[in-house]
């Protein structure tokens, strides 16, 4: 076995402090070549022979009836191939429904795609054509008349909630509430979790705290816009080049919104940009397919940047009102939590999840949390890393911070006794097991941050927050190639890392050097089905199904050995790469080259594939904290250093889960401070751009440490737990808290702007 087939030394292994060879080790990215050269192809990057240039037509009214749209005139501008429109799509029953990080309409989908009846939302798409040329395509764009009849619009949940607020649906009735009502409303679902008897926890509380809090809606802010190709053949076969989050979602999605067979489309993965969940449904590909499909021509469409902005799905602002009581030893005894989030134009925002994982940190034995899912005039919510919890932790932490300064107690030395562990009932419904909250509160209490000293104008702030993770249908196949290299074919677009897990997974389980694995995401035509890639659950489950499948080929490997040597494979073990003959008197051993070079004269070639519903993810807690220094005369705050603390299971590549902490906590510093949408009057967005929507940029943030805290999830092989949705959870309330801290007020309106905080500066 030479040095260029792996690494170690099969005779002496050679473990990290994890007890493992590949697992917990930085390897170089596979993909990190073709990304830095500019080789790699990303949605907007496809170009194929005789491609036409697709154009949306969109809403300027935020509520709208549609009287009429003229395509004439656009039809007879040279260079205009087709023009499509609601009209040119299947309707849809209320029915039709799928499966993703939450239920999905299809119906709703539909008309998010191309309004129907009524324009929802500034930039809600009525019409598109297809040109020879981007500038022909405008022009016909142009051309396109659309009469509207402007209604009364309504941007805010509560507004939307009153009885003589405009509504958007005739057809939405409140469900979750009893009697049902007889009168349409913006309130498409209420939500109840509760835990033990609320009102006796509270009537033995010695301390009660309750406040509101607000946030707004943000845009998930992915680098790369919304593009891709498709190509639908004269025989009805569609071919389809996207940047999304999940071929298979796109597959589907498409199929059922243009009325076709699941088995008549195929999507290719392009390398994605960006997607934080904001990629997990599609708005161009359908209106891509059926251009195509009318001018017989492959369709290109690519989003500027304000239509990003404008017509895909941010994240719900919300209203939340939390009331927290304890005993004067700071034990919780209640927890009553009422939030209503901004659904967008159609029903579905993430308000149920922040329901469940507002108070899932904590051992509450009363605890109740009601959700409002409201319809407003802005695009259709998406998800947005743990979606829902952000908005429910703010409310949360902030109070529980409140509640520490009126007990003169710790806040890290509070929630410490509070905290949720193995075997705590969560109101949404399990026992925990193995978990490690009460390890990133130790970590915090001890960290070096902690205990520094502050100066004047700065405060420190702390928060803790929770995510699920999930599992899901996975599959993995693993190909061993004539030299012994190996190919490790998943389904999943790689948005967080996960070639790179993926690989070191098959390496450990090989017992080869990660090298000689080649992670490969392969599109819809050449891979069983997967789940997108979202909620955190692609290390966990589909490194499952890459394990399994790695272990078929062990098997393989060691029944071949056996045919070699001619003895029972019971002799053969499979050790640090090589198949070991332990049979007495024939002491021996043969590499995962060596047999792979013979594969064609022992039984041919050598592949293992999995595919399962994987079950068991293992939930994930941080913690975080957080310094700012506050400007008393311009209200501006600066982050001056952060924290971010988190139990991560087993970290398979801690780069990457470094990166998606410090990730997390820079896309909560912008949440808490500068980031919102900016209407009108009239309901138009004023902000659709990166130089009015302010995004943290480098020089807006400190560098931002981080803690792994390593308790292994017991349901998986190595460990795994989902590290990429909690890091977003705790930096709202850790940013108010600091901030509420420095400028001596409780800051419980995001974003902190700086006019909003110099006012109450200047008010206290």
């Amino acid at each position: 076995m030479g040095k260029e087939e792996t690494q170690f030394d099969k005779t002496k292994p050679s473990v990290n402090s994890n007890g493992y060879r590949v697992v917990g080790t930085r390897p170089i990215r596979p993909d990190g070549i073709e990304k830095v050269t500019g080789r790699a192809n990303f949605g907007a990057d496809c170009n194929l022979p005789g491609m036409l240039t697709g154009c949306i037509v969109r809403s300027p009214h935020a509520h709208a009836k549609i009287l009429s749209i003229d395509t004439s005139k656009a039809m007879k501008l040279a260079g205009v191939k087709a023009v499509v429109t609601a009209a040119d799509f299947p309707e849809l029953s209320p029915k039709h429904r799928g499966a993703g990080e939450s239920p999905v309409s299809f119906r709703d989908m539909s008309r998010n795609i191309m309004a129907r009846d009524k324009a929802l939302y500034d930039g809600h798409a009525v019409a598109a054509v297809a040109a020879t040329t981007p500038a022909i395509a405008q022009a016909a764009a142009a051309l396109i008349e659309v009469k509207y009849k402007v209604l009364p619009h309504v941007l805010d949940a509560r507004e939307a909630m009153k009885p003589k607020a405009p509504v958007l649906h005739d057809d939405i009735f409140t469900k979750g509430v009893d009697p049902k009502p007889s009168k349409a409303s913006n309130v498409a679902q209420r939500y109840e979790f509760s835990l033990g008897d609320i009102d006796a926890g509270f009537a033995s509380a010695d301390v009660t705290v309750e406040h509101d809090f607000t946030s707004q809606c943000v845009h998930q802010g992915y680098i790369e816009p919304h593009a891709c190709v498709a190509s639908t053949t004269e025989d009805g076969m569609a071919t389809v080049w996207a940047s999304s989050q999940g071929q298979f979602m796109v597959r589907n999605y498409c199929a059922t919104v243009c009325g076709m067979d699941i088995s008549k489309i195929r999507v290719l993965p392009a390398e994605i940009g960006g997607g934080f969940g904001g990629k997990t449904v599609v708005y161009l590909e359908p209106i891509a397919i059926l251009l195509s499909k009318k001018s017989g021509k492959p369709i290109k469409i690519v989003m500027n940047r304000e239509d990003v902005f404008r017509a895909t799905g941010p994240t719900s602002g919300g209203h939340a009102w939390v009331r927290i009581g304890a005993k004067k030893d700071g034990t919780m005894v209640a927890g009553e939590l009422v939030m209503e989030y901004e659904a967008g134009a159609f029903p579905g925002s993430p308000v149920h999840l922040g329901c469940m994982t507002g108070f899932a940190p904590y051992t509450i034995a009363n605890s109740k949390s009601v959700g409002f899912d409201v319809v407003v005039n802005r695009p259709k919510a998406a998800a947005y890393r743990a979606p829902g919890a952000p908005i429910a932790a703010f409310a949360v932490e902030s109070a529980i911070d409140i509640l520490a300064k009126k007990l003169e107690m710790d806040p890290i030395a509070l929630r410490e006794k509070n905290a949720a562990r193995e075997g705590t009932q969560a109101a949404y419904g399990p026992k925990f097991q193995k978990i490690g909250f009460i390890e990133t509160l130790e970590a915090a209490k001890n960290h070096p941050h902690y205990s520094i000293p502050l100066g004047p104008n700065q405060g420190r702030g702390v928060a803790s927050g929770f995510w699920f993770n999930i599992g899901g249908e996975s599959s993995a196949a693993v190909h061993v190639n004539e030299d012994g290299t190996v190919d490790v074919v998943t389904a999943n677009p790689d948005i967080g890392g996960s070639r790179a897990s993926m690989g070191i997974m098959a390496a450990e389980v090989l017992g080869i050097d990660v090298s000689r694995v080649k992670p490969i995401v392969a599109d819809t035509a050449s891979s069983a089905y997967s789940m997108l890639t979202g909620g955190s659950r692609v290390t966990f489950a589909v490194g499952q199904a890459v394990c399994l499948a790695c272990d078929q080929v062990v098997a393989q490997l060691c029944e071949r050995a056996a045919k070699i040597w001619d003895i029972e494979v019971s002799d053969v073990e499979w050790l640090a790469g090589s198949a070991v003959n332990r049979k007495s008197g024939k002491a021996g051993s043969l590499s995962l080259a060596e047999i792979a070079n013979v594969a064609g004269k022992t039984g041919g070639p050598i592949s293992g594939q999995s595919s399962s519903d994987v079950q068991g993810a293992g939930p994930g807690f941080g913690t975080h904290i957080c310094d700012v220094e506050v400007d008393p005369e311009t209200g501006r705050t600066t982050v001056i250093r952060y924290t971010a603390i988190q139990d991560v299971g087993t970290a398979i590549h801690p780069s990457y889960v470094e990166g998606q902490l410090q990730g997390g906590a820079a896309q909560g510093v912008g949440w808490a401070l500068n980031e919102e949408y900016i209407y009108d009057d009239l309901g138009r967005l004023q902000n659709g751009g990166f130089l009015d929507y302010r995004v943290p940029v480098a020089s807006d943030l400190p560098m931002i440490d981080t803690v792994l805290v390593e308790v292994p999830n017991p349901n998986h092989r190595f460990g795994v737990r989902g590290v990429g949705e909690v890091p977003i959870v705790p930096p709202l309330a850790a940013v108010a808290n600091a901030v509420s801290a420095a400028a001596g007020t409780r800051m419980a309106d995001l974003p902190i702007s700086p006019p909003k905080l110099l006012a109450a500066m200047d008010a206290k």
